[in-house]
């Protein structure tokens, strides 16, 4: 056998262990196309959300929990002749639950969106001062070859 047919038949083995890594890898009903990256989000947008999301975590910690009280006056009162006070406080109490899981999700979105801004405004700043000193030192060296 030459030194030549060794060799391709070396890179190909290595080849199809490669592609049996890769297939190993893939997730139980995963496969198809990666993202494409076209979604594309400026700092006004993230703002926007994030504004939105405090506004309504605010709203709901001030209104949304109105009801509960009045409910669970009615059901206590109903308690004694009625099963549909039982009934009315499942209710409110279910209503409670569900107003503080969607108030702490909104306080989740706001802080992450604040965090995310700050982070990549940081990210970029540090990039365009890289950048800068990358340039600034090509146009020393540039200087010292001449």
């Amino acid at each position: 056998m030459s030194f030549g047919k060794e060799w391709a038949e070396m890179k190909s083995a290595a080849s199809d262990r490669q592609t049996a890594m890769r297939l190993n890898q893939v997730e139980p009903g995963g496969g198809g196309p990666g993202p494409q990256g076209d979604l594309k989000v400026d700092d006004q947008d993230l703002a926007a959300v994030g504004d939105a999301a405090f506004k309504l975590h605010q709203r709901l910690g001030k209104d949304g929990d109105h009801a509960t009280a009045s409910t669970r006056e009615a059901a206590g009162t109903l308690k004694q002749d009625f099963t549909l006070g039982a009934a009315l406080t499942a209710v409110a109490d279910k209503w409670h639950d569900q107003v503080g899981t969607l108030r702490d999700a909104c306080g989740h979105i706001s802080n992450h969106l604040d965090y995310t801004q700050k982070a990549h405004a940081g990210d970029e700043h540090f990039l365009a001062t890289q950048i800068k000193y990358a340039q600034l030192d090509k146009g020393f060296e540039e200087r010292a070859q001449n």
